[in-house]
């Protein structure tokens, strides 16, 4: 009696996978992209519309390379204290 339980319980496992399976393959199929979704912009070299939304450098681009540089500086200082 107990194979009898086991197997039918098997079987119902095996049906709620198949069913489980098969509804996540639907989902996936619903959300599959198509080769349009995936268009690349295209841009012009020689009208320079790649740069359409860029910014300019500001003015305190040389305080930041600036602040960067003296970053570094005191981390090679504080290496060669220690050591």
């Amino acid at each position: 009696m107990a194979m009898l339980i086991n197997l039918n319980n098997i079987s119902a496992e095996s049906e709620l996978k198949k069913r489980i399976t098969a509804e996540l393959r639907e989902k996936q199929s619903g959300k599959s992209l198509v080769d349009d979704d995936l268009t690349a912009p295209e841009y012009d070299i020689d009208t320079g519309t790649y740069l359409q939304k860029t910014k300019t450098t500001t003015s305190l681009a040389w305080a930041w390379a600036l602040l960067a540089l003296a970053a570094v500086g005191t981390i090679i200082a504080i290496m060669v204290v220690i050591t």
